[in-house]
């Protein structure tokens, strides 16, 4: 008999439902990142210039326009047209970053006469731009290290 109430009070049981919305905005977002460029040992009696690769990587959201630029570096008096390093007392080696492997175009932020690379986010891959530096020839400077900072910015 205990039995036969239990089934009679689930009988009598009722049930509602309702629904909700599930919502996110989707920020653009990019992230950057880049390889050193050594140029190595630099013989200023040499022949030819020499020349070294970077890769600035960017991963964007995909659909997202964006443009890599690449500021004149720290080093005093250096300009996006006229890059220096420095020896970290008072003697500079000039060299100069391209967008392209015959250095004709200068890689920049896009004013004068630098330009910048520039693409549309695919997503969950990253999208590489190789960068290449160029030591002119007969530069007789001070022999030691030399060093500049860039910095690569991306902007979306």
């Amino acid at each position: 008999m205990l039995l036969a109430c239990l089934a009679c009070g689930a009988a009598d049981a009722a049930t509602t439902s309702t629904t909700f919305s599930v919502n996110a905005t989707v920020l653009a977002s990019c992230a950057i990142s880049a390889t050193n460029l050594n140029f190595g040992n630099y013989d200023p009696g040499s022949a030819t210039p020499d020349d070294a690769t970077s890769t600035v990587s960017v991963q964007c959201s995909t659909g997202t326009s964006y443009a890599v630029s690449l500021d004149a570096g720290t080093t005093s008096g250096s300009t996006l047209t006229s890059r220096n390093m420095s020896d970290g007392i008072a003697s500079t080696l000039n060299y100069q970053l391209y967008t392209d492997a015959a250095h004709t175009t200068v890689w920049g932020d896009g004013s004068g006469s630098t330009l910048t690379n520039s693409g549309v986010g695919t997503g969950s891959s990253s999208q590489d731009y190789t960068v290449y530096g160029r030591v002119p020839i007969s530069q007789f400077v001070t022999s030691g290290a030399y060093s500049d900072t860039i910095t690569a910015t991306v902007s979306y």
